[in-house]
């Protein structure tokens, strides 16, 4: 920070103006105060309810504390907490179904919403008065959280109960990219015709899901959105605990909405190793001089290509915020591909991971990154121009 000296100022009046200018600083740099810190907007609509929270290991306050534990000690009367994807505590692999039970510390029924019942059913809300929804989202379409969330608003308005998102700030919220969603490949790894990266919070994403009309039969949902504070979409947020056990980190989640394409593919993302989602590669040397080997692990039960050598790209070191959303290394590797009938592995998951089957059909078709981006900047404009009437932040 550059600070202009008048010769005139006094000594006093220099000191007292870096003072200032110091203290503008701080301001800027300070954390944003998440939805669920905001206690005094949202503790009135629970007092003598019986609620019921849909929460996971990121659910906690900027002290570490979770939400649960906090609103037990306060008296509120939690009767279910309905975990997602990962589980409550979050060490659960990606699609490995999660069981039923109880939460060891606050004594509170865990229910699933990942495996058989992604929504919560009319028995589970028949007690319930407010469902509080708080789960950390990466901004990216093809995560499951917002998933998870777009049924448990569509089973409070299916019910009549209220529900209550507190906002967070989100990591890829500097920028939108990526095709809108084709609704003919809607899944739960992308339920709303929204682009690969959305660009909105949680809370913003609720409001445009209800406003749309987007639940089941057009249904309206009792929402209420607690706003974060002294954030907005240009805010570089560094989440304090991952988001799920593949993501351990910024770069990771900020490569996730480039990376995850190779989920449908012969190449590993790297799960399996200690840089999930920061590494790809195939078992053929001919993808790269990089390697890394996956094995078994805690959050990633059989990963892809396990116990092989895997020669690709190191993506540790690139600057993947200013990058962005990137085709180039799905076309990369389709490029090195030794057999390319059989780099897609499966081309109904790549296509519900792209939101639409124009990604894959143009890479086999030998088209740019360029020529396949401006196929979808038509309807990138028409979202941006919805996307305005639901953004809680300017």
């Amino acid at each position: 920070m550059r600070f202009i000296i008048f010769p005139q100022m006094t000594s006093y009046s220099k000191l007292l103006l870096i003072v200032c200018m110091l203290g503008v600083s701080f301001l800027h740099a300070q954390k944003p105060i998440l939805g669920c810190e905001n206690t005094t907007a949202y503790l009135p609509d629970l007092k003598g309810k019986n609620v019921a929270l849909v929460v996971n290991h990121t659910t906690i306050f900027s002290n570490r504390q979770h939400l649960a534990d906090s609103l037990v000690s306060l008296g509120v009367k939690i009767k279910i907490i309905f975990a997602p994807e990962h589980g409550f505590r979050g060490d659960a692999s990606a699609g490995e179904k999660i069981s039923n039970g109880v939460d060891a510390k606050t004594g509170v029924a865990i229910a699933s919403l990942y495996g058989a019942n992604r929504k919560p059913s009319a028995a589970q809300l028949k007690d319930i008065d407010v469902v509080i929804f708080d789960i950390q989202d990466v901004g990216v379409r093809y995560y499951t959280y917002p998933s998870t969330m777009h049924y448990v608003m569509e089973a409070c308005a299916e019910n009549g109960k209220k529900c209550i998102v507190l906002d967070r700030p989100n990591p890829n919220g500097h920028y939108i990219a990526g095709p809108v969603l084709d609704r003919k490949f809607a899944s739960f790894v992308g339920m709303n015709p929204v682009p690969i990266v959305h660009g909105l919070t949680s809370g913003e994403l609720a409001q445009m899901i209800n406003g749309e009309g987007w639940l089941a039969k057009g249904a309206k949902c009792d929402l209420k959105v607690v706003a974060c504070q002294k954030y907005n979409h240009q805010t570089v947020y560094d989440l304090p605990i991952a988001p799920s056990p593949n993501l351990p980190n910024r770069q990771s989640i900020l490569l996730y909405p480039s990376i995850c394409f190779f989920e449908g593919t012969e190449i590993s993302v790297g799960r399996g190793t200690d840089t999930q989602f920061q590494v790809i590669g195939g078992t053929n040397p001919s993808y790269g001089k990089y390697t890394f080997t996956p094995t078994d692990k805690p959050g990633a039960i059989n990963p892809p290509n396990e116990g092989k050598v895997c020669y690709g790209l190191d993506l540790t070191k690139i600057n993947a915020y200013k990058e962005g959303l990137t085709l180039k290394y799905v076309i990369g590797m389709y490029q090195k591909a030794p057999d390319k009938n059989k780099f897609f592995t499966s081309p109904a998951f790549f296509d519900k991971l792209a939101g639409t089957d124009r990604i894959r059909t143009m890479i086999v078709a030998g088209k740019t990154e360029k020529e396949i981006v401006a196929t979808w900047q038509n309807e990138l404009k028409a979202f941006k121009e919805m996307r305005k009437k639901y953004l809680l932040y300017p």
